[in-house]
């Protein structure tokens, strides 16, 4: 297969893909007449299932995410973006992302939580991948900005603390009663970790926003739900909202020191 042939196998891919992942979420989330997901595995994926799991408001994010793949999908079937070296090095693995963001869905609808942790998994590392990819190989405008970096930025960020939820709901099934004793230091010791994972995105990829930006939502919306919903412990809440504050301010504070630095080198 020449390389032609094989950069419009790659778009055509990449639509493939979107288009699985739309069905699977249609049938993921109940729309066809299927369980909604937040009652899904006797409401263990629910916001209020764990001491982990952001309030139900967090989960708006996935609309923007799923408007920037759309995005991403119609932008990188153009003739002119066929052949560009950077959708040759991610558009293959965004495709992958797309697909397992169905097969958690479908893992939801019709599997067990262990299949839905295991799908999660896969997509963070094929996230990160991604991401790596976008950081190694810089693109050029404005539309690489935001469909490439941003969109897989966001969707790092939102799957990373996500994989942290998912987890948490997974262990609430298999653990005694007695470990939610210990709920608020487990709960202080993994978010610190969180925010030590959302640092490290950041100094690794130059400080690109994205990433935080969804980390720091999903953050909030813990704080959010662990002082305002069930199942409380004010201690996870005021932890989440420290660790939100971190994330996004220490990444802005580094972007502003990155973007002054490529200023003075440029003149």
């Amino acid at each position: 297969m020449n390389s032609l042939a094989r950069d419009l196998l790659r778009q055509i891919v990449v639509i493939s893909a979107f288009c699985f992942m739309i069905v699977a979420a249609l049938v993921g989330t109940g729309f066809f007449g299927g369980t909604p997901v937040e009652d899904l595995q006797d409401g263990r994926l629910d916001a209020d299932a764990s001491y982990l799991a952001p309030a139900q408001q967090a989960f708006s994010i996935w609309s923007v995410i799923y408007v920037g793949l759309f995005a991403y999908t119609v932008w990188q079937a153009l003739p002119r973006q066929r052949s560009r070296d950077r959708q040759q090095a991610v558009g293959w693995w965004i495709a992958a992302s797309m697909v397992l963001n169905g097969v958690w869905l479908v893992a939801a609808q019709f599997g067990t939580l262990l299949l839905t942790v295991l799908a999660i998994v896969a997509l963070l590392i094929v996230l990160a991948i991604t991401f790596h990819r976008t950081v190694a190989l810089p693109g050029r405008g404005v539309f690489d900005a935001l469909l490439i970096d941003g969109v897989t930025g966001l969707h790092l960020g939102w799957v990373a603390l996500a994989t942290v939820a998912n987890t948490s709901a997974f262990l609430t099934q298999i653990v005694p009663a007695s470990w939610g004793d210990a709920a608020a230091v487990w709960g202080v010791a993994v978010i610190t970790v969180v925010a030590v994972i959302g640092l490290a995105i950041g100094w690794a990829s130059g400080w690109r926003i994205a990433p935080a930006l969804a980390m720091s939502w999903g953050l909030a919306w813990i704080g959010v739900g662990r002082t305002i919903d069930e199942p409380p412990e004010a201690t996870i809440g005021l932890a989440a909202f420290i660790a939100a504050a971190v994330v996004l301010v220490v990444t802005l504070v580094g972007t502003v020191i990155r973007r002054a630095e490529e200023v003075r080198n440029a003149e």
